[in-house]
């Protein structure tokens, strides 16, 4: 789960690249990173660990000319925490390249394999974003052209979608020739593009949701499509075509319960909505299977389940309240490196207001139980705050199984859902009753706004991933890769 943006614009662009990394900072707080171009060919960057606002500072902007650009802010998923591994990368060759890259490869051992022994091209890290800036950069290198066409990017792009496997949304900037977009053949990590008129000209921008373009003024044309390449040169010509010879639509899913901003709208489905309708959904489970509950009180944990919370409570004829305070200055726990940090951060992120809770039957609502960590620190909280019983209700299904597409959810043994009963989660979790939303509902809500998806990509809920090439043999091997424990040794490495 990161955040990319990429402007061509007739004046220069840093600003403009800096507030939409803004306007997408929930995507990722461990780097972030702006590269911009002159008309000169000059590629100016500038990166590094942080959030966007403490990674480029007013002397950096000085001299990240040019009036196109591209940017990213990043979690860790594929790679590590690092300076080396914050984004956009950049290559020398050919023309000179920076890529920034929303998702997670499959096949990334083999393709950095490939690069090697058959491309001849170097790594110098362990990111996948890496691995696809040089799968592109040599797939354009055999075109063996000077000048590039629209026809040429598209090609190269083609290939790329032979070679890679995964979920990937990019944003490419080539010196001197332009920018382009595109998204994987099942379009998983959301990417739209848009266009604003000046007294300039007309200037282009794609980003990781619609809101980065809000915010600049840009109106939003659409979507970029499953397998689709976006091209727009250097003197602002937009170009667009559908690169790969078999594509389907599986949005993530989860990017509607908790990833993106709840004002945005991905794939014509608007976050909001489907929020309001789970809702809905979780409060007609409550009245179908619970229909004398002794709830008092609706409280969501903030930010992202208080839509939901908000209509549950509404359903349900119940007192809706906010009882837990949120510090903004504290980032998402869920993206959080470390059981340790998570833990810690939940007490920083949140404070009670016990007034609300003394002696009352609480609901708690949250977004969705992932490691169970922060909802166990939560129960607790609130029964420290004084209540007399602690309802938890989660707004999407069980998450049983980890996520290879970008979303750096930790592998099924640290997932607390995992080989558990809702009785046994509730348990562990020390409620005094769990309610999960039924997966069809959550499709539901998400269909409802737009019945062309074909199908979602769920496999956090189900284990079906709509890749086709994920086995046992290939989560066994992520497992190893991604645990809390390899991870801090990960860290104590980089930091020798």
């Amino acid at each position: 789960m990161c955040g990319v943006v990429g402007i061509v614009a007739k004046t220069p662009v840093n600003q403009d690249i800096f507030d939409a990394l803004t306007a997408l900072q929930h995507r990722g707080q461990d780097a972030a990173g702006i590269a911009t171009a002159c008309q000169k060919g000059r590629i100016y960057l500038e990166k590094g660990e942080g959030l966007v606002r403490d990674v480029i500072r007013t002397r950096h902007m000085f001299h990240l000319i040019g009036t196109m650009g591209i940017g990213h802010v990043r979690y860790p998923t594929a790679g590590g925490e690092s300076h080396a591994e914050a984004q956009p990368f950049y290559v020398n060759s050919p023309y000179g390249i920076v890529l920034a890259h929303n998702g997670n490869l499959n096949n990334a051992e083999k393709l950095a394999h490939d690069l090697l022994f058959v491309d001849r091209r170097h790594l110098n890290t362990n990111s996948d974003s890496e691995i696809l800036l040089n799968v592109f950069a040599s797939e354009l290198q055999k075109l063996g052209k000077i000048q590039l066409e629209p026809e040429d990017i598209f090609d190269a792009v083609a290939a790329v979608h032979k070679r890679c496997r995964g979920a990937y949304a990019v944003v490419a900037m080539i010196s001197g020739i332009g920018l382009v977009a595109f998204r994987d053949p099942h379009a998983i990590r959301p990417l739209v593009y848009g266009q604003r008129i000046t007294d300039q000209g007309i200037e282009t921008m794609v980003a990781s949701e619609n809101v980065a373009l809000d915010i600049l003024g840009y109106q939003m044309l659409g979507d970029v499509a499953p397998g689709e390449a976006v091209f727009i040169s250097t003197d602002g010509q937009l170009s667009k075509k559908i690169c790969a010879e078999k594509t389907s639509y599986n949005p993530c899913i989860f990017e509607y319960v908790y990833l993106a901003r709840p004002d945005s709208v991905i794939d014509d489905i608007s976050v909001y909505q489907v929020r309001l309708r789970l809702g809905e959904s979780l409060a007609h489970k409550i009245q179908r299977e619970w229909s004398g509950h002794d709830i008092d009180v609706v409280m969501p944990i903030p930010d992202t389940s208080r839509t939901a919370a908000a209509v549950l409570a509404h359903e349900l004829g119940i007192v809706f309240r906010e009882g837990f305070i949120k510090n903004r200055y504290i980032g998402r726990t869920f993206i959080m490196p470390g059981q340790n940090q998570r833990r810690k951060s939940v007490r920083q992120k949140l404070n009670t207001i016990p007034m609300e809770f003394a002696g009352k039957n609480v609901l708690l609502v949250d977004d969705s139980i992932v490691r169970g960590t922060t909802s166990k620190e939560i129960i607790q909280m609130a029964r420290d705050a004084g209540a007399k019983k602690v309802y938890f209700a989660s707004a999407s299904p069980e998450v049983r199984y980890p996520n290879v597409y970008g979303i750096d959810m930790p592998v099924s043994a640290e997932l607390i859902a995992h080989n558990r009963t809702v009785e046994e989660v509730c348990k562990v979790i020390g409620a005094d009753r769990l309610i999960f939303q039924d997966l069809q509902d959550l499709v539901n809500a998400a269909k409802m706004s737009n019945p062309q998806i074909e199908r979602f990509e769920d496999s956090v809920f189900t284990g079906n991933y709509v890749t086709g090439d994920i086995d046992a043999a290939y989560l066994q091997h992520l497992e190893t890769l991604r645990n809390d424990a390899a991870k801090q040794k990960q860290r104590k490495d980089q930091s020798e």
